[in-house]
């Protein structure tokens, strides 16, 4: 089943999958109900971490929105009895990926959906006619800080056959097109 959660963005509405992972540089809203002292717009640190008031600081990086949502009602136990959290993402900017190379939009792109390859390319554009479409690479670096490359052959997926080899992106991804 897709589920879906909104959000409000520069007075527009927008759509994240219910998978999404808080990203650093993630802009939230938290609203405790009927706790005017606990209502804040926070941005993700470049650490992982925001600050919260009766709790200090929190990793956040990587968690869903409900995830999130769920340790802090853990943490206001102590203080507040059954506190109602409210948890909403204003941006996903921290959630970026990269397209460099023979594209006509290179540069980065904000993924407020999950996104595959193809999907990625055709925001950037498309290839330009110098591009080599079957030595395309995808840079990943890990949570422990291991870079990987992916190869992705354009015409495997193109023509709608392979569809398997469309590999799925990941915050931070950077794909390169020679």
């Amino acid at each position: 089943m897709f589920v879906l959660l909104f959000g409000v963005f520069a007075n527009s509405s927008f759509a994240i999958d219910a998978g999404y992972r808080i990203n650093k540089g993630d802009k939230l809203r938290i609203n405790v109900w009927q706790e005017e002292n606990l209502q804040a717009d926070v941005m993700v640190s470049p650490d992982g971490t925001i600050s919260f008031p009766m709790i200090g600081v929190i990793e956040v990086a990587g968690k869903t929105i409900d995830e999130f949502q769920n340790l802090l009602r853990e943490k206001l136990e102590e203080y507040i009895p059954g506190p109602e959290v409210n948890v909403s993402l204003l941006s996903a900017d921290g959630n970026l990926i990269y397209v460099i190379g023979e594209v006509a939009r290179p540069g980065p792109y904000v993924m407020s959906k999950n996104l595959d390859v193809m999907q990625a390319l055709s925001m950037a554009g498309g290839l330009t006619p110098f591009a080599d479409k079957n030595d395309v690479r995808i840079l990943r670096r890990s949570a422990e800080g291991q870079s990987s490359s992916i190869p992705f052959a354009y015409s495997d997926v193109e023509d709608g056959d392979n569809l398997d080899a469309n590999v799925l992106l990941q915050s931070g991804d950077t794909i390169i097109v020679p």
